[in-house]
């Protein structure tokens, strides 16, 4: 089995996870859920400091979950990509932190991947992986995530988010996000991810949280909260999209 790792324009997760670092969702509040044919996603997440200045950028952390499944039980078809458009009030900047090679985390374990980039790294998680092959039972696996400031160019902003699995074959997954500013009423930042496929397509995420610490993210709230759409889109074709809109405290 090949898994094959190649860079695309992306939060998560995402793979997923990368693309929502970006949402401002807020942890009191309920998982926000989706439905669309057999699939469910369920995503949920927090900042702090939820108390803002109504105008100057303040650095926030941020933690997202995530959880794909399927209504009837079976194997969940794979993520292929998601979109984020985050609010305009929130920025994000990797100036001042290193970059990290891709090519140095494509190939190594969680280990080595912190040793060869571990001054670039921004944050870290855990992702749950379930891969189906035809008549067999599925194998379920766990990894630990860790995202790397892959640098700044032409507007761009690069998050690499490494994962490495141990079965059925021992692989490392790399998924790269994309962020830029946009103009588009509400939202002003980007992101598109498109996930690398697992175990040659058998694999899906069902699972995923993420945690970015402060120093690349900022937010102001100038009018008491933030707000975020995202579209999933998955390799039978199935596609899942909603709209949140999550409180903030503006102080200033």
């Amino acid at each position: 089995m090949k898994l094959i790792s190649r860079y695309v324009v992306a939060t998560a997760v995402s793979g997923v996870a990368a693309l929502l670092v970006v949402s401002g969702w807020a942890a009191a509040e309920k998982p926000v859920k989706s439905v669309q044919g057999n699939v469910e996603t369920e995503f949920n997440g927090g900042f702090a400091p939820k108390t803002l200045s109504k105008k100057k950028p303040t650095p926030i952390s941020f933690d997202i979950s995530g959880r794909i499944r399927t209504l009837d039980g079976k194997h969940p078809p794979a993520l292929k990509e998601f979109l984020l458009e985050g609010d305009k009030h929130v920025t994000l900047s990797v100036k001042g932190v290193p970059v990290c090679p891709p090519g140095r985390i494509q190939s190594v374990d969680s280990k080595r991947a912190r040793a060869a980039c571990g001054p670039a790294l921004v944050g870290n998680g855990k992702t749950e992986v379930e891969i189906a092959f035809p008549d067999q039972e599925p194998i379920h696996t766990t990894s630990e995530l860790l995202v790397f400031n892959g640098g700044l160019r032409g507007g761009v902003t690069t998050l690499l988010i490494h994962a490495y699995i141990t079965v059925p074959t021992p692989a490392a997954i790399v998924t790269t996000v994309k962020v830029k500013r946009i103009r588009h009423g509400r939202y002003g930042l980007q992101s598109i991810a498109t996930v690398p496929k697992i175990a040659g397509g058998s694999g899906s995420v069902t699972f995923f949280k993420l945690h970015i610490e402060k120093g690349i993210l900022f937010a102001t709230c100038p009018d008491g909260h933030l707000n975020a759409h995202g579209k999933a889109s998955f390799a039978d074709g199935t596609q899942v999209s909603g709209t949140v809109v999550r409180a903030c405290t503006p102080k200033g």
